[in-house]
């Protein structure tokens, strides 16, 4: 069951129209020692490619969720597989302890398609200025739920047991930019008058909020 889902959910992100660099060869494996800079990684010497660089084991392994969130992501992007460069698809898994959230985060290169595994998941995801328009639901295991490229979006963990997800993208190297800790853990800080005119809020919560990151 897992595994079908699985596949269902690469494959359904395979067909969407992804932003990577587009193949022009068989593979791209990456080649992460490489100087040369390019949108992507540069391409492995294809005479010293083995399966290994196609390969990602352990998928079947629970991420750890004891920090403050209470939820862990295991990527499985370019950097994990260097066979995936350039073929604009990658995937995650998604644990999330009881009360778990994965926060509001957006992911400016990719869109999402999230398939439960395991347990009751809240999701949603916000539109655009000026509608804000909240689009939210809750899944149960075999469920899937879309998330538009770069909007922001969550999952929240309402079971009583743990609960697992696989996440599929349409890019090799979706990234991730979490809101509160861009907002409140930049390096270096935000100004404490912009946050404070920005969120309307006093300058001392703004302090304890950047102080907590």
């Amino acid at each position: 069951m897992v595994f079908s889902l699985f596949f269902v959910a690469v494959a359904c992100c395979y067909l969407a129209s992804a932003f990577d660099p587009s193949p022009v060869q068989d593979f791209c494996v990456a080649d992460p020692n490489s100087t040369v800079k390019v949108n992507g990684f540069a391409c492995k010497n294809p005479m010293k490619v083995t399966a290994d660089d196609f390969y990602f084991g352990g998928l079947h392994i629970a991420g750890n969720t004891t920090n403050a969130v209470g939820s862990r992501v295991t990527q499985v992007f370019a950097a994990q597989v260097p066979g995936l460069n350039t073929l604009g698809i990658s995937l995650a898994r998604l644990d999330y302890a009881p009360g778990g959230i994965n926060p509001p985060h957006t992911h400016p290169r990719a869109t999402e398609l999230l398939t439960v595994i395991e347990g009751s998941l809240l999701v949603g995801f916000v539109t655009s200025n000026p509608e804000n328009k909240l689009f939210t639901r809750v899944l149960q295991k075999g469920d899937v739920f879309v998330f538009p490229v770069g909007l922001v979006h969550f999952q929240f963990n309402v079971g009583k047991t743990n609960a697992v997800a696989i996440a599929g993208f349409n890019s090799q190297n979706p990234g991730a930019v979490v809101i509160r800790n861009a907002v409140f853990g930049s390096n270096p800080p935000i100004n404490d008058d912009v946050l404070a005119k920005a969120f309307q809020a006093d300058k001392t919560v703004i302090d304890q909020l950047q102080s907590k990151i």
